[in-house]
């Protein structure tokens, strides 16, 4: 009976009936890969299971215990996600009219992820392409020449591992938006009970898919390692050394780079048009509260925040992770050879085992958050930013014992016996400095602080005075962290500089190597930063679900605590995941200058901008920042006028929608959104790719016919 009221526009008033919304979905979606996994017996796939585990740890066992160490913590990482999913997907989901509204946000959600990451597959496609292409054509460096690796087998190396990238970083971000649109409606549903429990199941549900983000960056990595090590016959006579062998790792940092920028950009149009459209027609001009059910654009509102803050978050530190992990693996494997040190696969795989033991600390740190034994009654709002800090200071202690333990497994060395504690050292001030980002962007974002209640006092002034106090806290808030990485690159190099490792002229050669330790350092803790990212979309989804289906005040109070706290661990998460990429963007640039000494035969140690074309190639480097963000900011304006117009429209023509007589088109604003953020999303993401190959072709043309006209005789005779 109420689907055919709903149908015949005939509902009655608010209080009156339970309202239900239409389930957009046609069909369940599941990727290709999922689809043909479950189309196989569970005992064949049981059996090729094992195969394949046999096969890995095999290979794993062949290059070095550190590998079947990584690989050991990482599946029983994977089967410790498998337990908090079936543990979150045993709760309740409450109600029908929550299920059908959280159906109504999967549905969204799936179809919007499906349409971008098929773009995205076909882009990474046609780049892998244009890689191997430019491999087949490029010069070999040195390491290559010495180890008889040709450039077709650079070339699809590269390839492969750039299409690995790829594909873990696709898979991590599913992962992250799988979890979040069925874990939101039993928050919702735990919300009518305690705040402790609705606290425990976000909590955990944003745990597994973080534990799967920094599992799948470790254990691709690992196994592609293995895999090139056993294949390529790694450290036997003719063939490649294994302090060069990271190098050949590069391109799966680039796929999960190249993921993470488009998912990023289209994930981010997204939720801010579908936001920002929401909000100005139906909180401004007709006055009806967030999430309110009479807003068409209130669905899209929602899947915005899982396509937006789950899967394109997730694979943008699974990006952070691989990268730093590949590039400290380089500078490991350098210094080790200037070193002369005997076995440097502990400077290589050091990496590898620091967020191994990630996985574990972090998990402990998840475990720790539990939920109260109350049942059926609803007790006292608590503090969730509290409980997620005494979890998080948990997971640091655990880190710091982690951590030295590590060091002093792997970087001990005979050469230099008191370097493992240097090194140890370093990871300690990347860990502080994790702590103090955490601190920052909760200092700045959380409605308790100062900062937060003076832009509140502004606006009680009127929206100019409000607007002029937020851009200006925002640009204040940048001097502290800058303050905090620019202290930790020079301590940390100071005591990698000071660690006794010298090459063979007895130049100390640990400096760049101690600020790689750094970064794993503020990186030591990636999994439980993820988590508390996770727990704000969920818990935005919960409270919006709340809402729409007409809860209790009660169990609405609770959800808005919960979302004001999810804003301020997303804001953490940004400021961590920027943090972390500033110290790994300073370990790109050494490791690239490793590469570009390798293939000049000349040493690279500094970059002069007195020379006209790198001081220009900065100039342009920094216009860049500010073009791309202006084509994002217009990509969101427009999409957001687009939906304005949508809601604007079905408020006209459907008068009904006010009064509950007539229901909204939920599903066209979806639609109007997800097509406007992935046309949206080509221009800034072209930009950001085709604008360092142009700049670099221009310069090295620009270059050559300088030196051709040096060669040829001046005016004076003189060449």
């Amino acid at each position: 009976m109420m689907e055919d009221d709903m149908e015949t526009g005939t509902l009655g008033a608010y209080q009156d009936k339970l309202r239900t919304f239409p389930n957009m979905r046609t069909k369940p979606y599941t990727p290709l890969i999922f689809r043909i996994l479950l189309g196989i017996n569970v005992r064949v796939l049981f059996i090729l299971l094992l195969f394949g585990l046999g096969a890995i740890f095999y290979v794993g066992a062949s290059t070095s215990p550190i590998i079947v160490f990584v690989i050991s913590v990482c599946i029983l990482s994977f089967l410790v996600a498998i337990y908090l999913t079936k543990w979150v997907l045993a709760k309740d989901e409450g109600p029908p009219e929550m299920v059908q509204i959280s159906d109504a946000i999967r549905d969204g959600a799936e179809g919007f992820f499906r349409t971008q990451y098929g773009s995205i597959s076909k882009m990474a496609m046609l780049l892998a392409l244009v890689i191997l292409c430019i491999y087949l054509f490029r010069s070999t460096n040195p390491q290559q020449e010495s180890s008889g690796l040709g450039r077709t087998t650079s070339a699809y190396i590269t390839v492969a591992s750039f299409l690995l990238g790829a594909l873990c970083s696709g898979v991590a971000g599913y992962v992250g938006m799988w979890v979040s649109v069925r874990a939101n409606v039993r928050v919702s549903s735990a919300a009518r009970r305690s705040a402790r429990e609705a606290l425990q199941i976000a909590t955990r549900a944003g745990g597994l898919s973080a534990i799967i983000v920094v599992g799948m960056a470790v254990i691709g990595i690992a196994v592609l390692y293995a895999t090139f090590y056993v294949w390529l016959e790694v450290d036997s006579p003719g063939s490649m050394k294994v302090t060069d062998l990271p190098l050949l790792l590069v391109g799966y940092g680039f796929g999960a780079s190249f993921v993470a920028l488009f998912a990023q950009l289209g994930g981010g149009i997204y939720t801010k048009a579908a936001d920002v459209g929401a909000d100005l027609v139906g909180k401004v001009e007709q006055g009806i509260p967030e999430d309110d059910p009479r807003n068409p654009a209130v669905i899209a509102d929602l899947v915005g925040d899982n396509v937006g803050d789950c899967a394109a978050r997730g694979a943008d530190l699974f990006e952070s992770i691989a990268a730093e992990i590949i590039s400290a693996m380089i500078l490991g494997g350098t210094m080790a050879q200037r070193c002369k040190i005997a076995d440097p696969s502990g400077f290589i795989l050091f990496p590898l085992v620091v967020h191994s033991f990630d996985l574990i600390v972090s998990s402990a740190g998840i475990f720790s958050i539990r939920g109260t034994r109350e049942t059926g009654v609803i007790v006292p709002v608590e503090d969730p930013m509290t409980i997620l800090q005494k979890g998080y200071s948990f997971t640091i202690v655990l880190a710091v014992l982690a951590f030295g333990l590590s060091t002093r497994w792997l970087l001990y060395t005979e050469q230099a016996p008191s370097a493992w504690f240097n090194f140890a050292l370093c990871g300690l001030i990347g860990i502080i400095t994790a702590y103090i980002f955490v601190w920052i962007a909760k200092y700045y974002t959380d409605y308790k602080h100062e900062p937060v209640r003076i832009l509140a006092l502004s606006s009680s002034t009127g929206h100019g005075t409000n607007i002029i106090a937020g851009v200006s806290l925002g640009l204040e808030s940048t001097a502290l962290p800058v303050l905090v990485i620019s202290v930790s690159i020079i301590s940390a190099f100071w005591l990698g500089h000071t660690c006794g490792l010298v090459d063979e002229t007895g130049n100390p050669t640990g400096g760049l190597f101690g600020t790689a330790v750094a970064t794993m350092g503020m990186l030591s803790t990636a999994a439980y930063i993820l988590t508390m990212d996770m727990f704000g979309p969920i818990a935005d989804n919960a409270g919006g679900i709340v809402e729409m289906s007409q809860q209790p005040e009660s169990v609405r109070e609770i959800t808005d605590v919960l979302d004001a706290v999810g804003n301020t661990t997303k804001a953490t998460t940004k400021g961590f995941a920027i943090g972390s990429a500033a110290l790994a963007s300073f370990l790109l640039f050494s490791a690239y200058m490793d590469e570009v000494s390798s293939f000049a035969h000349e040493p690279f140690k500094q970059v002069d901008i007195a020379i006209p074309e790198v001081f220009v190639g900065g100039l342009l480097g920094s216009m860049l920042i500010f073009v791309f963000s202006a084509w994002a900011c217009s990509a969101v304006g427009r999409t957001a006028q687009e939906v304005v117009n949508e809601v604007r429209r079905q408020f006209i023509e459907r008068p009904g929608i006010m009064d509950y007589k007539e229901k909204p088109d939920y599903g066209r604003c979806v639609a109007i959104v997800a097509s406007a953020s992935l046309r949206e999303m080509i221009k800034p993401g072209a930009l950001a790719i085709i604008s360092p190959i142009l700049v670099g072709g221009l310069t090295f043309n620009y270059m050559f016919a300088h030196i051709l006209s040096l060669m040829k005789p001046g005016e004076n005779g003189n060449s």
